[in-house]
């Protein structure tokens, strides 16, 4: 049954109640601009709550793509339960508001470091990002029918002008949220504080709202437990903010299992050091141990996710580097990422290597690689090696200007080491793309070697054999290879770590390579899904050889062949490449 409409007011809708004209301190107009003010800011902070989620979720979990769809998707289905059941709080709208912003205040400040401790304390954050994007989106989405109630009691006006008036302020309010976050409070407050002034500012700007404007229209009891509510509230997002510091290092700790000796948040990433200050004699000499003034290896992690372990890290980057220098000429090297100066130390063990241009996105691991003591030691000083330059530049952008567009002749490199984080995670699928390695092609000498680390070709299978298929796409011919590791984690866990593992299976593999795996500190099963994964690509059919300089390796060349065979036995055949506007590696 449609209701016929009322005579008093044409346009305006609701019971009685709603339409009785508010008795405000200020004259109407003044009154009427206050409210489009708090709609303004409420839609900054609602979208700063909205943006902090995204953003949190794929630091902790990855994958920006996903959690920005999860957040968005179930933000915006809840806001539509909040409209509606905000039609039940119409008439009382002053105390329903006042009683939503409060719980919004509350849930959007503290949404942050609920997440960061379900993280830190529980291993996993999902089912609370889905419900803090469900709960804030319903406390959203009851914000404008209480609004536009509260719009219409301060002076009435048609219906189509007064949501013209509010989505304005709402959308102005939204632009001036979004730039915030990224460039004011992420930088300057970082995200666990800044959420919480968020939700400070959002309650006070509903408490003037309420209890100035309409305070008139309240009885004194609504009065005083709204004042009590708003109190306690902003006592404890107060609280907060004061404890941020002290809750941030306690949730690192159980994140790395140890007081972290750098935590920095740059413009790039999170960069974390673990461990001792390191022994240059005994670092310099590959154990790993034995570290000045601490039992635990050297850890280096990048957004939570482990990139250099001392322990095992030479296992990694002995089987990165050694194939593509074995395989002809390397006076000229090219490393895309490695700015942590393992790869380089490697590279500088060839007595050959003339020069190596290192390009890397992030300055500070740059910094930190040469004058952190353990670290430094762990690379032997290689960023300081005369014949090594440092680029900071995103590796993309900085291929694509070294071609013919940019009105020069490309340099030519006669070995490209690609030692970037996996392409499971979004910020670096584009750094596995055809583009990426058409521009790579361009500067590879003729016979010159490109490898790529590629992620684990057993937990992800699908990855591995995408990333082989589009170097393969650009003409290059690949050899694919794994050597024993553990793969990465997604959650934050371990990347180039030696699984410390035992199991069954039969080991058929040549007697050089099971030596290997004695060498190694932890023993991967071979019927195991612990491996690091890596492609070899050149404009010929690569090669597994030796050269005059090579210097001595815990990593075979017989364990490379055997995991080259291992490899080639798991191939997914048929896949597409990988591209800028059809990414594969999210499948």
């Amino acid at each position: 049954m449609i209701d016929p409409p009322e005579p008093l007011v044409a346009g305006t809708l609701g019971p009685p109640e709603v339409r009785t004209p508010a008795r405000l301190p200020v004259p109407s107009g003044l009154g009427r601009l206050l409210v489009l003010v708090v709609v303004f800011v409420c839609a900054a902070c609602g979208l700063v709550y909205e943006l902090e989620l995204v953003a949190l979720a794929s630091y902790l979990v990855g994958d920006s793509v996903t959690q920005a769809s999860v957040v968005l998707s179930f933000m915006v289905f809840a806001m539509g339960v909040g409209a509606l059941l905000a039609k039940r709080l119409r008439c009382r709208a002053a105390v329903g508001f006042g009683a939503v912003e409060a719980v919004l205040a509350l849930v959007g400040g503290g949404s942050a470091m609920a997440l960061y401790a379900c993280f830190a304390w529980l291993g996993q954050s999902r089912t609370a990002l889905v419900g803090f994007s469900l709960g804030i989106g319903v406390l959203i989405g009851a914000e404008i029918p209480l609004l536009m109630t509260l719009i219409q009691r301060v002076r009435r006006q048609d219906a189509g002008g007064a949501v013209a008036d509010l989505f304005a302020a709402d959308y102005i309010g939204a632009l001036v949220g979004g730039l915030a976050f990224p460039f004011l409070l992420l930088p300057r407050l970082g995200q666990l504080t800044g959420a919480l002034v968020t939700g400070a500012v959002n309650l006070l700007a509903g408490a003037v709202l309420v209890l100035w404007l309409f305070g008139r229209d309240l009885t004194t009891r609504a009065r005083w437990v709204l004042v009590g509510v708003n109190v306690l509230v902003l006592a404890l997002l107060g609280a907060g903010v004061a404890l941020a510091g002290p809750f941030e290092r306690a949730a690192r700790r159980a994140v790395y299992g140890a007081a972290a000796r750098v935590a920095e948040r740059t413009a790039v990433q999170e960069v974390v050091l673990t461990g001792g200050t390191g022994d240059p004699r005994e670092i310099g000499a590959g154990s790993g141990r034995g570290r000045k003034g601490s039992g635990r290896p050297l850890e280096l992690f990048l957004d939570g996710r482990l990139r250099v372990n001392s322990d095992s890290e030479r296992f990694y980057h002995q089987a990165l580097v050694g194939p593509a220098m074995s395989g002809g000429p390397h006076g000229r090297v090219l490393v895309l990422g490695g700015g942590d100066g393992m790869a380089v130390r490697e590279l500088l063990r060839y007595r050959a290597v003339r020069s190596v241009t290192v390009v890397e996105i992030d300055p500070e691991v740059v910094r930190l690689a040469r004058t952190d003591p353990g670290l430094s030691a762990l690379n032997r000083h290689a960023l300081d090696d005369p014949r090594v330059r440092v680029v900071t530049a995103d590796a993309f952008n900085w291929l694509r200007g070294q071609g013919p567009p940019a009105g020069r002749r490309p340099e030519r490199y006669d070995v490209i080491v690609s030692d970037l984080p996996d392409p499971g995670i979004t910020a670096s699928t584009k750094l596995y793309s055809q583009e990426f390695y058409g521009l790579a092609a361009r500067v590879l000498a003729a016979d010159g070697r490109l490898v790529v680390h590629a992620g684990p070709p057993r937990a992800r299978a699908r990855t591995y054999w995408t990333v082989e298929a589009t170097l393969r796409s650009v003409g290059l011919r690949t050899l694919p290879y794994r050597i024993p590791g553990r793969p990465s984690d997604f959650s934050g866990g371990p990347d180039r770590w030696v699984a410390p593992q035992d199991g069954p299976g039969t080991d058929d593999r040549p007697s050089a390579a099971r030596s290997f795996d004695r060498q190694r500190p932890s023993a991967v099963p071979p019927d195991g899904a612990g491996y690091w994964g890596f492609v070899l690509a050149a404009r010929r059919p690569p090669r597994l050889g030796t050269v005059p300089d090579a210097p001595p390796t815990v990593v075979p060349l017989s364990a490379v062949r055997a995991g080259w065979r291992g490899a080639a036995r798991e191939r997914i055949p048929g896949l597409p490449p990988s591209t800028l506007m059809h990414p594969r590696y999210l499948q």
